[in-house]
């Protein structure tokens, strides 16, 4: 082990044990009659206020990236890091646009996942399949990314075993945080984040507001900070012969050639976050669409909260930090310039701040595989109690899998974690988003525009190297925009975004093709007033604990 700061070992230890406790007591927080249905385990009995949902929300979508991932890309001198606050300002009109829609149809049919609603919109179960399995695959990476921020705080506490320990040994702490987790995810569902939200905000606000008044008398105000950064990062190009804006170079302002990633980047992340599973399933379990669009009003103070976060990259240049992982650089920071007991409580926030998305997301996947390919397609008869048993189950398999990408892929830049999903669960997007508005896109031709995106922006990422390492994979999110080899922009693109657009044309000539041969469309089982349903209306109780048939 390396030498364990006590202190914050002691804090980190107190809080990390308060929100085990409230995890287990969340099952008998708004206690249901039992929570074996998806409804009451998967989605917290539907029945979130304006309230819990934006600390639920907001704890979904503000992550170990923002603490971890963001700051670290700032860290390292690379300006696009700065795209996660554009990006959030984009996606609140998405968010107040489109997600009550889907909010109103979901409740009118009782569907679970946004497959349900694929399934039902377009009667096609290889569809709904395809969602499903986005969807999962499109979150491994994400709870990834999650653990990837508790390794960090273990490694810089102490925790994380000698750089020449065995993996097991070096890794047990962070295994036996994600046991807890686990285990608290499978007693009480949904509930269970929800609760463990409340602390990790007030934790994160505390440290955050803290940090950015007190480090600038430190380091000689944010204007000495973003002075020392630059100063570092112009020495760093020259003993390298690196010009701002070549690729290894470091800069505060992103180059010419880098401006199509930042904005592509920012634009690519905006229209992916609302396609992930777990941020549809904290929408799903407000209580009624209206909370949807105050929380869209409200969210905002998160981006503010973000921009500080990024800005903690460069205090961390400016304050000579010393990380060979990037990862490292906040959680250093926070134990070089603070008191043990400071650092103690910042580095529950950033666990915490893991530990609150980890659950949602497992969660998420697991009603995706109860839903859309257990009942689906092995076992149709599945009861309430069944499809709640192999959530549950399933529910600790994705985190296990989260594992095997955190041990298996590059984490140097976890934010390729991240956005490795979006490049996945972009491509849901036309058969989610726009199946909201119109069935004109065909079924069978969603299917194709799916599997061509999928394909090309999957090779696309894994034929990116790392920087340090020419022959690894799945370095990067963005270069380049090469097709058939021929090579359309000199400028590099997020591949997400690009795979978007040849899905859409996939879309829309396969559907022009199969309209012109009269294939079947299947049929909707949606009605057109389904997607303005709210709570009280027929279909749609306001204490959702028991659905009834809408009326023909």
């Amino acid at each position: 082990m390396n030498d364990i700061d006590v202190v914050a070992f002691v804090i980190f230890l107190f809080f990390f044990g308060l929100v085990t406790v409230l995890g287990f007591l969340a099952s008998r927080w708004r206690r249901a009659p039992n929570l074996d249905n998806l409804d009451e385990w998967g989605l917290g009995g539907r029945n979130f206020g304006t309230f819990v949902a934006w600390f639920l929300i907001g704890g979904d979508i503000y992550t170990a990236y923002t603490f971890i991932a963001v700051p670290a890309l700032l860290y390292a001198g690379s300006a696009i890091g700065f795209f996660a606050v554009p990006y959030t300002i984009i996606l609140y009109p998405i968010i107040f646009i489109f997600l009550p829609r889907l909010w109103s149809v979901s409740h009118r049919n009782r569907y679970v996942t946004p497959a349900d609603f694929v399934q039902g919109r377009f009667d096609s179960k290889a569809l709904a399949f395809a969602v499903a399995f986005t969807g999962i695959l499109a979150t491994l990476p994400y709870i990834a990314l999650q653990l990837v921020g508790i390794q960090a705080v273990l490694d810089v506490i102490g925790l994380g075993g000698a750089e020449d320990a065995s993996w097991f040994v070096k890794d047990l702490p962070l295994f036996i945080a994600f046991a807890v987790l686990a285990a608290y995810t499978y007693a009480s569902g949904l509930r269970a984040p929800a609760l463990i939200a409340f602390v990790k905000d007030t934790l994160i606000y505390i440290v955050i507001i803290v940090a950015v008044i007190y480090l600038p008398t430190q380091l000689g105000g944010w204007g000495g900070i973003i002075d020392a950064a630059e100063s570092t990062f112009n020495a760093f190009n020259s003993d390298n012969d690196l010009a701002a804006g070549e690729p290894g170079s470091k800069s505060l302002i992103p180059g010419g050639a880098s401006h199509w990633a930042y904005a592509s980047l920012t634009l690519g992340s905006a229209l992916a976050l609302f396609m992930y599973p777990h941020s549809i399933t904290a929408v799903l379990s407000t209580k009624n669409r209206n909370i949807i669009r105050r929380n869209a009003a409200l969210l905002p103070a998160y981006s503010f909260l973000l921009g500080l976060l990024a800005l903690l990259g460069l205090a961390a240049v400016a304050a000579g930090v010393q990380a060979e992982n990037a990862q490292l650089a906040i959680p250093l920071l926070f134990e070089q310039e603070f008191p043990s007991w400071f650092a103690g409580v910042a580095f529950a926030a950033i666990a915490i701040g893991a530990f609150v998305p980890a659950a949602i997301m497992s969660i998420a996947a697991a009603n995706l595989w109860t839903r859309n390919i257990y009942k689906m397609l092995i076992n149709p008869q599945a009861t309430d109690a069944d499809e709640a048993r192999q959530s549950k189950i399933a529910s600790l398999l994705v985190k296990a899998g989260a594992l095997v990408f955190v041990l298996a892929l590059p984490n140097e830049f976890a934010i390729n974690l991240q956005l490795l999903g979006g490049i996945w669960i972009l491509q849901t997007l036309p058969a989610i988003v726009i199946g909201l508005y119109t069935r004109w896109m065909h079924r069978y031709a969603l299917l194709a525009g799916w599997a061509v995106g999928m394909f090309w922006g999957t090779l696309a990422a894994y034929n990116t190297p790392t920087l340090a390492d020419p022959e690894s994979h799945f370095g990067g999110s963005f270069a380049p925009l090469t097709v058939f080899g021929v090579e359309l922009s000199t400028n590099p693109i997020y591949f997400g975004l690009t795979a978007l657009v040849i899905n859409l044309v996939v879309c829309v000539l396969g559907t022009l093709i199969l309209r012109s041969a009269n294939v079947s469309r299947g049929t909707d089982e949606t009605h057109p007033s389904d997607y303005h349903a709210d709570a009280g209306d027929p279909g749609v109780e306001e204490e959702l604990g028991v659905f009834k048939t809408p009326s023909a």
